[in-house]
């Protein structure tokens, strides 16, 4: 039965896909819905609907794009998936593409306009687009002129992004339903996700812009304060308190500034997971010689410690590497890094020593950029040192070090 495999949302979709002549069909919404499930099951659909189309037109060697952010998460996102519910393996030859079903999938990525060369020119009978906000608006637009053969279908998955992204605004607002159909998806959506975990995601997913995103699958932009779940009254803690601490690993985050403040803080991670900002150096006006000797006092009390700096002065960068420091370009990722230190204060699992003067300062001025759906470039350098930290650490692979 199909509703075995589907939601009801998803079989609904599912039903007019196949019984439609559609040009782009766009599943939009929430995370953990199901979207990327079923255009998986729609993509191999097409392969076989297209194959028997080009048969018909004496055409032996149809072609199809298959697009993600890059090959990496297309790789993980689609092919991987595929190869564990249906056992079906790739064989890539050097221009990435591989055979299925009679039809030749060109795999490109879609996030940088260098891709842009890699797609003209061809002629395709379809194309499958993942993560479809992460796409370069030009090479989304030469995939779609590309897509020319007779029958030829568009699928499309994305999570949303704020209201004036150039898919929701050029594509979804202007779903007729029929040439452009857009479905979208809320957590509760997915009816296979027990009730335990759904309540966990909501419990957990910090308030704002990533709730009503995450949860609701909602096009919103971010407003006030960035951390809405910071709680003065939760999340500081004494330095006598702090003694009490079982850490296991220190990490360090540092952001360069000269007019604006530079910082650099010292974090401690628990034996639970949970970070503590032990330490906040944060100036105006000073030169790398001054970082270099406050960074040094850290390591000759903690040890050869990860110091996860903005890569945006690669020669101050380069500067801690020469003189002994573990210095590693952070991962500057913007919202996700964002995402993650306001899950922490959600869940109680990021803690700041309460001797600190310049995060006191910043994190009720953090707030968003209602034009930019970013945070406005002002009080946020203790906040983007912090997450250069956090988020670094749990995507770096760094090993524990114990002063």
């Amino acid at each position: 039965m199909l509703s075995d495999l589907y939601t009801p949302k998803q079989l609904d979709t599912f039903r007019f896909a196949v019984n439609n002549d559609y040009f782009m069909l766009i599943n939009h919404g929430a995370k953990r819905t199901g979207k990327t499930v079923l255009d998986n099951d729609l993509f191999l659909y097409e392969l076989r609907r297209i194959k028997k189309i080009a048969a018909a037109q004496g055409v032996e060697n149809p072609q199809y794009i298959l697009a993600g952010a890059d090959l990496g998460a297309l790789n993980r996102n689609v092919l991987i998936e595929l190869s564990n519910k249906y056992g079906i393996e790739f064989h890539f030859d050097k221009f990435n593409r591989f055979k299925l079903f009679g039809v030749q999938v060109c795999c490109f990525g879609h996030s940088k306009i260098n891709d842009l060369g890699r797609i003209r020119g061809m002629t395709a009978y379809g194309a499958y687009i993942n993560e479809g906000t992460m796409a370069k608006q030009e090479v989304f637009d030469e995939i779609k002129s590309r897509c020319s053969g007779n029958g030829a279908r568009m699928l499309i998955d994305t999570n949303p992004d704020n209201p004036e992204h150039w898919l929701k605004k050029d594509f979804i607002d202007k779903a007729d339903g029929k040439t452009i159909k857009a479905v979208q998806y809320r957590l509760d959506d997915n009816t296979f996700l027990s009730e335990r975990y759904k309540q966990n995601m909501k419990e957990t997913t910090p308030s704002g812009m990533f709730y009503d995103r995450n949860i609701n699958g909602m096009w919103v932009m971010g407003e006030g304060a960035v951390y809405r779940d910071f709680n003065a009254k939760m999340h500081y803690i004494s330095r006598e308190e702090l003694q009490k601490v079982n850490f296991v690993k220190y990490i360090v985050g540092v952001d360069w500034g000269y007019e604006h403040f530079g910082a650099i803080v010292l974090l401690g991670k628990d034996d639970k997971g949970c970070y503590y900002l032990i330490r906040e150096i944060a100036r105006q006006f000073e030169e790398i010689d001054f970082w270099l000797e406050q960074a040094q006092k850290i390591k000759a009390e903690y040890g050869n410690i990860p110091f996860y700096c903005d890569s945006a002065r690669p020669e101050y960068v380069k500067k801690f590497k020469q003189n002994g420091l573990r210095a590693i370009n952070a991962n500057k990722a913007v919202l996700s890094g964002i995402e993650r230190v306001a899950q922490l204060y959600k869940q109680n699992g990021l803690r700041i020593v309460d001797d600190v003067e310049r995060f006191r300062d910043e994190i009720y001025m953090y707030v968003w950029n209602e034009k930019t759906g970013e945070p406005v470039k002002q009080f946020d350098d203790v906040q983007d040192a912090i997450r250069y930290a956090v988020y670094t650490d749990e995507n770096h692979g760094g090993i524990s070090i114990l002063k």
